[in-house]
């Protein structure tokens, strides 16, 4: 039989050596002989309990890819040339041809408008050479389409009152020919005007306008000067027939047969304060017998 080993001893200690360093010395015996420690068994747990997720590791739903466009919208596409790339807009983009078509009608219309805006210039403007020499030209352009109501640099607007009246001969139904007293259609137009807010444009200046018309149209003789003078006639005369027929002077079955207008002018009075000196003597004019044709007496028979 066999005595114990001897319990090893412990290596021995050596003191710290100033000197160069030594290499470690090798594992002793025990050292080599000891095993390592045992690895913890894995023990599954049973799949019928499965441990639910928690919060931290809950799965996170798939991620949808949205495809975004290459271009920004109205970016233009690579390629093509944008507005200041050298893309002709306006009438640049025309052809030449066209250019010259464009050119011509922007002239035309200049010329136009620079000719109208010197017609009614010279029309409105106070008479002078220009004017005098080319007076009918001027009045052919700006009459009737382009009438102005206006003077420029006017020295005296008009300061008067001007009463127009009117008569007429009517055949009655039976044959008979009577003549009417003298109506004022001055007054008639005053009293419309008379307590309305809103008077029409007809009821302010359709007679004034018309007897002005007339005036313009007319010699001191009353004689025509040319064919406006006659439309002025015409009109002036249309006017007279409808009053009558409007005031019910033809009466059941009667005709107009023939009119005949007046006027009675008065200068309006200058302030006390004012220096000018007027005529307040009236100005009479009578025109004379007008017959009335067919046409102007058409829907106005009694």
């Amino acid at each position: 039989m066999s005595s114990p080993a001897a319990p090893l001893a412990a290596p021995p200690t050596s003191a710290p050596s100033t000197g160069p360093s030594t290499a470690p010395l090798p594992p002793s015996a025990a050292q080599r002989s000891t095993p390592p420690p045992p690895e913890p068994a894995f023990s599954p747990e049973p799949a019928s309990s499965p441990r639910p997720p928690s919060a931290e590791h809950a799965p996170t739903p798939p991620t949808r890819l949205v495809a975004e466009p290459l271009f920004a919208p109205g970016a233009p596409s690579p390629g093509v040339p944008g507005p200041r790339e050298g893309r002709r807009t306006g009438v640049a983009a025309l052809s030449p041809r066209y250019q010259v078509g464009v050119a011509l009608a922007l002239a035309v219309v200049a010329v136009g408008v620079c000719v109208h805006l010197g017609m009614v210039f010279l029309h409105v403007a106070p008479s002078n050479t220009v004017s005098k020499k080319h007076a009918e030209v001027i009045d052919e352009w700006v009459y009737p389409e382009f009438e102005q109501n206006w003077k420029l640099f006017a020295p005296n607007p008009l300061q008067q009152n001007i009463t127009v009246q009117v008569r007429a001969q009517i055949r009655t139904a039976d044959g008979e020919r009577r003549s009417t007293a003298w109506q004022d259609l001055s007054a008639q137009d005053g009293r419309a005007l008379d307590g309305n807010p809103l008077p029409s444009h007809t009821q302010q200046n359709e007679l004034r306008r018309a007897w002005d018309f007339f005036l313009g149209t007319h010699d001191a003789d009353n004689r025509p000067s040319g064919e406006r003078g006659m439309l002025a006639e015409s009109y002036l005369r249309r006017i007279a027939v409808l009053r009558l027929d409007r005031a019910g002077t033809v009466g059941p079955g009667g005709t107009v047969e023939m009119v005949q207008l007046r006027s009675l002018t008065t200068n309006v009075p200058p302030p006390k304060w004012s220096e000018e000196k007027v005529s307040l003597k009236p100005m009479h004019r009578v025109l004379p017998w007008w017959t009335v044709s067919a046409d102007e007496a058409e829907g106005v028979t009694g």
